[in-house]
């Protein structure tokens, strides 16, 4: 039976959180100044992802190891349910509706956490020999990074998909493959991308990809750089920027809220913004990089290298560096989803450190570590 130990508090990553409240406080206020019923929405959101954090650590996760591969196929599941019985939104099949409460859920968000824990299972199962993996170790951790890859991508959503593929990716990168294997990936990759480009993708993607390549931005870009651009050093007052206030800037709550923040307070508030997210980004790279620990060492860079993507992605998006997609800023644009996902994995990661020793379990009188 697993007992509360005081000694967890020593081993509590108390800075990781610290280094999330400012942002969940500037993102409320911001969202709070274009549209106040999403502040108040969005402050129900960080309330159940709370409650689900705390619910999270207190469970015993690593004698529960063995529901993971249950966890991960069990989303696999729902994600093939969404092709034969999936409900469409603008041209895209992502949701399944929940009979009898009207409500709908999207698998690929809960994918992440389960992908990432799957990962951390395997590799703390069979960590890598001296070398890295070799190509039959690296087959079999890669089936569980592309079949929701496969299945993603064809709703369509290639965002995520692709989000999921880096995650994944950079994992086993850090973890360990025998340098060849990541060669011939790169050959693989530079030699199919242009058929992948004509044959695959679809054509509203395609035109994403133009967009981006061609000398004029896309409107939705155009705003964002106005509205980054017109932000200075300091940042304009609530009722000088236009571009939010006015709603030329789109999205100004989700995928463009960046360009919001640079519009409000300027040069400097983007730079401690960026900051917050470097300084968060390698505090969880030192946890796992000083971590023998191999579940800890994966969830740890997983979620490094998660928040990596996700703030590189949506600014280098704002500012026309890349490709318009759906990808939220971490922890800040508003969404339920996606904040969730995040409370979910910083929960298991606090709850694999404080827990990581052996006398803070109690199995029938003995103590034990499984």
């Amino acid at each position: 039976m697993w007992r509360f130990d005081k000694s967890i508090l020593a081993q509590f990553d108390f800075f990781s959180i610290i280094l999330v409240i400012p942002l969940v406080i500037i993102s409320n206020w911001l969202i709070g100044e274009v549209v106040p019923a999403l502040a108040d929405k969005q402050l129900a959101y960080v309330g159940v992802a709370a409650l689900t954090y705390l619910g999270i650590f207190l469970l015993p996760i690593r004698r529960m190891s063995w529901l993971i591969p249950l966890i991960y196929w069990l989303n696999i599941g729902l994600l093939i349910a969404v092709e034969f019985f999936g409900h469409s939104r603008l041209g895209a099949q992502r949701w399944i509706d929940i009979p009898f409460i009207n409500a709908t859920i999207q698998p690929s968000e809960f994918v992440k956490p389960a992908l990432i824990l799957m990962l951390a299972y395997l590799i703390s199962k069979k960590p890598p020999a001296f070398g890295g993996y070799g190509v039959k170790d690296f087959l079999r951790l890669s089936l569980y990074i592309l079949l929701p890859f496969v299945l993603i991508a064809k709703e369509p959503d290639l965002g995520t998909a692709m989000v999921l593929l880096l995650i994944g990716y950079s994992v086993l990168f850090y973890i360990g493959v025998y340098w060849k294997i990541w060669v011939f990936i790169f050959a693989i990759v530079i030699i199919f991308s242009p058929l992948a480009y004509k044959f695959v993708l679809h054509d509203y993607q395609r035109t994403r990809i133009t967009d981006f390549l061609s000398e004029k931005p896309s409107y939705h870009v155009q705003q964002s750089i106005i509205a980054i651009g017109s932000g200075g050093w300091f940042g304009k007052d609530k009722e000088e920027a236009t571009q939010t206030q006015m709603r030329f800037l789109p999205i100004a709550t989700s995928d463009f809220i960046f360009a919001f923040v640079v519009e409000r307070t300027g040069f400097l508030g983007a730079l401690g913004l960026i900051l917050l997210y470097v300084t968060l980004i390698l505090h969880l790279f030192s946890l796992s990089i000083f971590n023998k620990d191999y579940f800890i060492k994966v969830v740890t860079v997983s979620i490094s290298f998660m928040i990596f993507i996700y703030m590189g992605v949506n600014i280098s998006m704002t500012i026309g560096y890349a490709p318009v997609v759906g990808v939220p800023l971490p922890m800040f644009s508003y969404g339920g989803s996606s904040f969730l996902n995040f409370m979910v994995l910083f929960a298991i990661m606090q709850n694999l450190i404080a827990f990581r020793y052996k006398d803070l379990y109690d199995v029938r009188g003995t103590k034990s570590f499984v």
